[in-house]
């Protein structure tokens, strides 16, 4: 099945072309039920470094294609690049890029509106409405994303959630999505499954096997964006090495890792996947924010074929967004005070 998504910059319904689709039918479809033992080895840590190795940095396939050949070969615009064409030799330099974000990603300063993470393809929902997402048995639960035994499950009942898909050649730095304290950072092993929309329509709740790091976010605190909690998932996928957390508060200077109570400003880049396709997460608050209303729009178009809509059975399309856009608009209220992991 053919799939598409809507771009938000231009209004366009555009079809995709995934990545090793073949390949991935035969793992999450018959591989996955006949032969589970390989199926588990294949989506192993180790099986996902030396596929990320063979694509990213031996890249038999490239040889003599170097600086503008590559960037163009990877579908990357080099006038955002920080770093000059020529310095580009091998894809995961390219992977790994950083840009003039404060040029070529404008940013809303007001505090109350939050903004994408990502350069990616994202869809919204609300928990409220369905309080598990289904594919068959299910995408994921806030309970199973979180860790079933995490303290702040019940935070993020009946609340919101939008889903960022991040492809091959996008760049893939994360930002912040708004401004607070980090409240609680912790890691969850997992597997390595492909983000591909064909793995995840396949494999039920694939987002909550994955490894994955889990930032809270308290906005609800002096300098804070005052919309409550905010939960950011950071999943990683096949071919992802790691998710290396390097928080900048001016461009990508003195990177440094996150520990509960750093202060982090909306819009700062916070962490870079190495290297692949992977997935951010965010949860919100019940009746915290407001989607844009052209995301909302979009998410439910019946005249996009996307893979997510058949298996749902019900529109379900995704926007491609830039990193720093407009994701949502908070809805402020007088807290009665800002709970951190102690105070539970």
């Amino acid at each position: 099945m053919e799939h598409q998504y809507i771009s938000r910059e231009t209004g366009r319904v555009v079809s995709e072309r995934l990545m090793g689709d073949h390949t991935l039918d035969l793992f999450y479809n018959r591989l996955r039920e006949q032969a589970p033992g390989l199926f588990r080895t294949l989506t192993s840590r180790r099986m996902s470094a030396v596929l990320g190795f063979l694509h990213f940095d031996i890249n038999l396939p490239l040889v003599g294609f170097r600086g503008m050949a590559l960037l163009r070969r990877m579908g990357v615009d080099w006038r955002e690049c920080l770093a000059p064409h020529h310095c580009f030799t091998t894809p995961r330099q390219v992977f790994e890029r950083q840009i003039r974000y404060w040029e070529c990603r404008p940013m809303d300063p007001d505090p109350l509106v939050v903004v994408s993470p990502a350069d990616a393809r994202v869809l919204i929902g609300s928990l409220d409405d369905v309080p598990q997402l289904f594919i068959k048995e299910k995408f994921f639960s806030a309970q199973e994303l979180l860790g079933l035994n995490s303290p702040w499950n019940d935070r993020f009942a009946g609340g919101s959630f939008a889903i960022f898909r991040l492809t091959p050649d996008k760049y893939h730095y994360n930002h912040v999505p708004v401004s607070g304290e980090v409240a609680d950072i912790y890691t969850l092993e997992g597997d390595y499954h492909s983000c591909n929309p064909g793995a995840q329509v396949a494999l039920a709740s694939i987002h909550a096997k994955n490894r994955r790091v889990v930032t809270i976010i308290d906005t609800d605190v002096p300098a804070g964006s005052r919309i409550g909690l905010v939960a950011m998932v950071e999943v990683v996928a096949l071919m992802i090495g790691d998710i290396v957390q390097r928080y900048s508060e001016n461009r990508y200077d003195d990177p440094r890792p996150l520990t509960r109570g750093m202060m982090l400003a909306k819009g700062c880049p916070k962490s870079l996947y190495r290297p692949g396709s992977s997935t951010d997460i965010l949860l919100f608050q019940q009746n915290r924010i407001t989607f844009s209303e052209d995301l909302r729009k979009n998410s439910v178009r019946n005249d996009v074929s996307s893979r997510f809509s058949a298996g749902f059975g019900r529109p379900l399309v995704e926007t491609d967004l830039r990193v720093r856009s407009t994701l949502a608009t908070g809805t402020p209220h007088q807290p009665c005070s800002s709970l951190l992991l102690e105070d539970l």
